[in-house]
């Protein structure tokens, strides 16, 4: 997703660290990014406040246990595959669009 602006940081990047925002694992410079980009960026600004309302549902919903770190961390794992693909698939894509032009 992009809203088409550009930014210091591209609103994919921003959009992939959204969950390592919201759950204060990013270094002080990261967060940093993703503060300035959030405050000049209105469609990443919604989704941001999309993934942090789940956020607090799942965390509501599921108590307090924490999840096994083995879990969390092939949980962590996929999605940056995901994520990995997501960005090749883009590039392949931007990469024919600009071939064809």
């Amino acid at each position: 997703m992009s809203c088409g602006n550009h930014h210091e940081t591209p609103c994919d990047e921003v959009l992939a660290r959204v969950y390592t925002y919201l759950d204060g694992e990013l270094d002080q410079g990261g967060c940093g990014e993703v503060r300035e980009h959030l405050d000049e960026c209105g469609p990443c600004l919604r989704e941001y406040g999309l993934e942090e309302a789940v956020k607090k549902l799942v965390n509501k919903s599921c108590g307090c246990e924490p999840a096994p770190s083995d879990l969390r961390d092939k949980v962590l794992g996929r999605i940056e595959e995901i994520c990995g693909e997501i960005k090749a698939t883009g590039a392949a894509e931007k990469s024919e669009t600009s071939g064809s032009a």
